[in-house]
């Protein structure tokens, strides 16, 4: 089990690697290395990118409707930039009344999840004559990036936008991007999806930006003529947008982390439903691309999951990206035991994790790395792309190592506070200013003995 399976009854030709066999082990070090440089700064995607976000930042619109000829529809022009009120008020009327309430419910849910994580006011601490403190304030103003290509993910600008709105961002300062399909050889092009307007609309947002890709990330950093300057960036979107984002870094803010194609681990023991495993992995297949895995210490398990994958294969539209995924950026793993699987769920650090075991909420302690878990085979990873409340725009790329998933955190900023209002005590002064003097600081330790007259 080192290698791609060929069982006519198996799914498209995945590797299963065994950890316990040195080619096994060879097969997914360099999964892993694969998944890990997705986050390079390095090669010719990064250059390609710091050429248009450089031409973003001298020429503006100029430069960014050349990107979108260049990479989305040759007949862009620069009227094409901005959606309005009206825009979204007749996309509104064409969107199915049924997709709306959904949407309504969605955005509830994640507005009541996210109000309830808002961080609490910090009670003040009395410390040797000072008292402490601690506030949160919102950014002024965020970007936020909706993928565009070849699915509408109309999903993400309500992951994006409720928990910024919840932090207390306002609406007429968020600046969602959104690009239209690409346009395909002679094909006409296409607009952006109603749904996607429509939900700006429902989400009580001014504009939409019809553009994307490392152009779109510029134009948020910098500013155009079109396109308001934010001090944050946030969400997923493919290699181009990420490096754009972490280019742009210091000139605004962003996640910190990598946002990048799906991603998923589904840890299973035997007591997992195997259709349940290969319905969630599929689910993040159908990405264009995405990453699955699945870890295993039952051999069995594998098997049946590779059965039901073959079966449910033939029902899905997005058939071609599926086995794409299957057969070049994923793998099945099997492990020793549960202690093994641990360390692989942990080196993986993947955007979802789902523990399809018996007991779901004992591997929580154990395990340190990951964007969200979802916990039970009860519990399908898609109910949290759509549904649940926390947000789906999650770290990849083995980021999860450092970083965390969207929320009303992530629009917030921590301030410390200081005060001394009996005046500054003799032993603080004098303290501080004998450090500052071992730092050579002496103006330092004067302001402090300054209050001491």
């Amino acid at each position: 089990m080192n290698g791609p399976t060929h069982n006519p009854r198996a799914a498209p030709a995945w590797p299963v690697f065994d950890l316990s066999q040195p080619e096994g082990r060879s097969g997914y070090a360099d999964r892993l290395a694969r998944l890990r440089s997705t986050t390079s700064l390095s090669g010719p995607q990064a250059q390609a990118v710091a050429e248009v976000v450089e031409d973003v930042r001298t020429r503006g619109d100029d430069a960014v409707v050349e990107a979108m000829r260049r990479w989305t529809d040759p007949g862009f022009e620069a009227a094409d930039i901005v959606a309005d009120a009206d825009d979204m008020a007749q996309a509104e009327r064409e969107v199915d009344p049924a997709v709306l309430t959904a949407v309504e419910q969605a955005i509830a849910n994640v507005r009541a999840y996210q109000a309830h994580v808002l961080p609490k006011p910090t009670e003040p601490m009395d410390l040797g004559g000072g008292v402490l403190g601690m506030r949160w304030s919102p950014v002024d103003s965020a970007g936020l990036c909706v993928p565009g290509g070849t699915a509408p993910l109309f999903s993400t600008l309500v992951m994006l936008a409720v928990p910024a709105l919840v932090a207390g961002v306002p609406a007429e300062r968020l600046a969602p991007i959104h690009p239209p399909p690409t346009r395909a050889g002679d094909a006409p092009a296409q607009p952006v999806s109603p749904v996607v307007l429509a939900v700006a609309g429902r989400l009580g947002l001014p504009r939409l930006y019809r553009i994307g890709g490392a152009q779109g990330v510029a134009a948020l950093a910098y500013g155009t003529e079109s396109v308001p300057k934010v001090d944050f960036i946030a969400g997923p979107g493919n290699v181009f947008v990420q490096l754009a984002k972490a280019m742009v870094s210091g000139a605004c803010g962003t996640e910190g982390g990598f946002y990048g194609p799906s991603e998923v681990v589904v840890v299973a023991d035997p007591s997992a439903r195997a259709d349940r495993v290969a319905a969630d992995l599929l689910a993040q297949a159908e990405h264009d691309p995405g990453k699955c895995f699945l870890v295993a210490w039952d051999a069995g398990v594998i098997e049946r999951v590779e059965q039901e994958l073959a079966r449910q294969l033939a029902e899905r539209g997005r058939s071609r990206a599926i086995v794409s995924a299957l057969e070049t950026e994923s793998a099945a793993v099997l492990v020793r035991d549960e202690n093994q699987a641990v360390d692989v769920v942990n080196d993986l650090a993947t955007e979802h994790l789902t523990l399809a075991v018996q007991e779901p909420e004992a591997w929580l302690e154990r395990v340190r790395h990951a964007g969200e878990v979802f916990l039970g085979d009860a519990t399908p990873v898609a109910v949290g792309d759509y549904w649940a409340g926390p947000s789906h725009c999650l770290p990849t790329g083995t980021t999860a190592r450092f970083a965390s998933g969207v929320s009303v955190y992530t629009f917030l900023k921590r301030t410390g506070t200081v005060a001394y209002p009996g005046g500054l005590p003799a032993d603080a002064a004098h303290g501080a200013a004998t450090l500052a003097e071992c730092e050579g600081l002496d103006a330092h330790a004067q302001s402090l003995r300054v209050r001491l007259d």
